[in-house]
């Protein structure tokens, strides 16, 4: 799926231990497959495959195939979620967040922008209470903050780079379905693939300026991922993503790079 240019960074940082063909071949017969299929056919990458544009129009034309996926997330039980391993659970978190913010986006869809159409003054599109999930009706903020980031159990700043918010400013959809087999991989991909976008992280002489994503979430790169206890440090253990050079290094090492926050796009991720 990736174009030559970031296919080429992934490879080359070891991050990437199979194809994107190997990973559909591997998640046939699993839970995921029609969201799998939605996503392969309706996600279109983007600006040289860092960022990627969906059909809505499209996947609205497909609607009732959604809707079953859905019905069949619904069907999970909150006992068979906490017999399965971690990887599995997470997987299966983050595809629904993607799939419940679809789902949000088609009820108005194309009458809107923006998913901060949907909210209104008191209340933001994500506290939303319309996704059936585990045994309660619950809101998108609940699923990433409450049982992804607020469970303790999978403690993967990673995982922001893979829920997505429906908005240009957000890492790209994955046209494939996150799996328990395949998510270290999708994760790693998916960082690099959102570090190395030069349009929202960009390191320029002193200064290295970011995504929001870092300003909102800052707590979660410094609470020891891999050992990175800084968000400098987060930053670098990808330092061949963010291009910085060995000077750039150093200095973002010893707390003596500035690091600034970009303005972050909530325009539609849409397909024109």
């Amino acid at each position: 799926m990736l174009k030559t240019p970031l296919k080429a960074l992934l490879l080359g940082s070891a991050l990437v231990a199979t194809s994107f063909a190997t990973s559909f071949s591997a998640q046939a017969q699993s839970m995921h497959d029609s969201w799998n299929t939605l996503l392969n056919k309706h996600v279109i990458e983007i600006n040289q495959g860092h960022s990627t544009e969906v059909d809505y129009a499209a996947i609205k034309r497909e609607h009732a195939q959604l809707k079953t996926y859905l019905d069949s997330l619904t069907a999970v039980t909150q006992s068979e979620f906490d017999a399965w391993e971690k990887p599995k659970q997470l997987a299966f978190l983050i595809n629904a967040y993607n799939a419940w913010t679809v789902e949000l986006i088609l009820t108005k869809y194309p009458d809107l922008k923006s998913i901060k159409d949907l909210g209104s003054f008191f209340s933001s599109p994500w506290s939303k209470e319309f996704v059936p999930l585990l045994g309660k009706t619950r809101s998108l903020d609940d699923i990433e903050h409450g049982l992804i980031r607020g469970s303790g159990k999978y403690n993967d700043p990673r995982i922001h780079f893979a829920v997505n918010c429906a908005s240009i400013g957000c890492p790209a959809l994955r046209e494939e379905a996150y799996t328990a087999t395949d998510l270290e991989s999708q994760l790693q991909e998916q960082t690099v693939r959102f570090l190395s976008d030069m349009t929202r992280n960009m390191a320029q002489e002193n200064t290295l300026s970011v995504s929001s994503i870092f300003k909102w979430y800052g707590d979660d790169f410094e609470n020891g991922f891999r050992g990175a206890n800084t968000l400098q440090q987060f930053f670098l253990q990808y330092p061949d993503a963010l291009k910085l050079i060995p000077a750039q290094q150093k200095a973002l090492k010893n707390d003596d790079m500035k690091v600034e926050f970009l303005d972050y796009n909530w325009d539609l991720n849409v397909r024109h």
